[in-house]
């Protein structure tokens, strides 16, 4: 007699990548708070920049917001600038590091996996429509500011972080190109987002670690930290993209924060893959992963800083804050030199060109005890130049603070004819002064 073998059960295969991944997009939007941030992205960022265009008081704190009268491309940009400081860490929060809690909350976790029938397809739809979502109102905040801008203020040239003249065109294609370049560390943070979600289950905690990692690197590069640990986080291309308003662009800074921001974006979303594969959806009091996958998560983002800070201090000319007397002088004088020549159109002078002004600058940092190193609002700057067929030497002093980040304002300290003052009285009236106040950008990585 010869034995029969039973028929082997049939494979459940998982749901359809795109049904689920339709199914989940229609579940985010309809919560009515993501609904209502969806709506401020494409509305109050054009508005803002509509209305402050035409106040007399204008945000010059920010990069790019003294110039927000002639151009709408610097609305654009400063609504970047407020964005990357706070704006997109916590939309980060709000979508990625909620997309898994909701379920805990509301214990729908076994439903889901009858549904799809695999804890692996529920992550990546999961996930994908999460970083769908973000990009979104990424683009949303982009869209919203450039069309609020060219509203308020139309889309003239816009003046670059080393005082040259960028045309209409050319500034339409940087403002884009930068609002491209912060969608990496915007990944990085939501990727830290979907692992906070992951391990932190219910927890409102969960909501809150995109926002607070993003606090604590925000502190760290206020500090003046070695150059090495300030562009391994993927806060620095929140920063890093000002570079490309300055002549010749500042790529170095920009691609490295760039490639790390990606680096982690990978890594934490890998990381948070592998824990939701190990937890436990039968148990209907499940609170979080516990204490074994917090510390893998803590240590997975501890290890991975330290790598991006010994292969960025290996491989790059990294060393010390990146800021010193020789790169301060040759920006200043450059910067000045580029928004002289402004000024002289301005006031319908004879023409004049960058070369033909031999413009120089001398810097001191808090008189001869001081290093001529490092940030501070301490530094003392006399910029000199000699016009064309003129054997006298003009010269113009400036007080600098200088941030930790590159970036720095010059205030002009006289004379009142040159930069002493806010106005210049032009043929056809009153008119912003250039050289009275200006920003600069530099580059921390350049090594001169």
């Amino acid at each position: 007699m010869t034995a029969t073998l039973a028929p082997a059960a049939p494979l459940v295969r998982p749901a359809p990548f795109l049904p689920g991944y339709r199914f989940e997009f229609v579940k985010l939007l309809a919560q009515w708070r993501i609904r209502v941030v969806l709506a401020a992205c494409l509305a109050v960022p054009g508005c803002f920049v509509a209305l402050i265009s035409g106040q007399s008081a204008l945000p010059t704190d920010t990069v790019f917001g003294r110039w927000m009268h002639t151009t709408g491309w610097a609305g654009s940009l400063v609504v970047l600038a407020f964005a990357c400081s706070w704006g997109l860490p916590l939309l980060t929060s709000l979508i990625a590091g909620d997309v898994f809690a909701v379920e805990d909350r509301l214990g729908t976790w076994r439903h889901l996996l009858v549904a799809v029938r695999s804890p692996r397809r529920i992550f990546l739809t999961k996930a994908s429509v999460s970083l769908t979502v973000v990009v979104l109102m990424l683009g949303c905040l982009c869209t919203s500011s450039v069309v609020g801008g060219l509203a308020g203020a139309g889309g003239g040239p816009l003046v670059g972080l080393d005082g040259h003249l960028l045309s209409g065109g050319d500034a339409a294609r940087t403002v884009l190109l930068a609002w491209l370049c912060v969608l990496a560390p915007t990944l990085a943070f939501a990727g830290v987002g979907l692992l906070g979600s992951v391990v932190l289950g219910r927890s409102p905690m969960g909501l809150l670690v995109p926002a607070l990692l993003a606090l604590a690197m925000n502190l760290v590069l206020l500090l003046p930290v070695p150059l090495a640990v300030r562009l391994a986080l993927p806060s620095s291309a929140f920063v890093a993209w000002r570079g490309l308003f300055t002549q010749p662009v500042q790529t170095g800074p920009l691609l490295i924060g760039i490639a790390v921001s990606l680096l982690w974006a990978v890594l934490t979303t890998g990381l948070a893959y592998l824990l939701f594969l190990h937890r436990d959806f039968t148990d209907l009091a499940y609170d979080g992963a516990g204490r074994r996958a917090l510390a893998i998560a803590a240590g997975g983002l501890t290890a991975l800083t330290a790598l991006t800070v010994l292969v960025v201090a290996v491989a790059t000319p990294a060393s010390g804050s990146g800021i010193d007397k020789h790169k301060l002088e040759t920006s200043l004088a450059t910067s000045f030199a580029h928004l002289y020549r402004m000024q002289t159109q301005q006031l319908h002078r004879p023409a004049v060109t960058e070369g033909e002004l031999h413009t120089s600058a001398a810097c001191d940092r808090g008189g001869p005890q001081v290093p001529d190193s490092g940030p501070g609002n301490d530094w003392r700057c006399v910029v000199s130049w000699r016009l064309p067929g003129s054997t006298a030497v003009g010269s113009a002093i400036y007080q600098l603070d200088v941030a930790a980040e590159g970036r720095y304002v010059a205030d002009g300290d006289g004379p009142r004819e040159v930069n002493g003052n806010f106005v210049v009285r032009t043929p056809s009236g009153d008119a912003p002064n250039p050289l009275w106040q200006f920003d600069g950008y530099l580059d921390l990585l350049h090594t001169i």
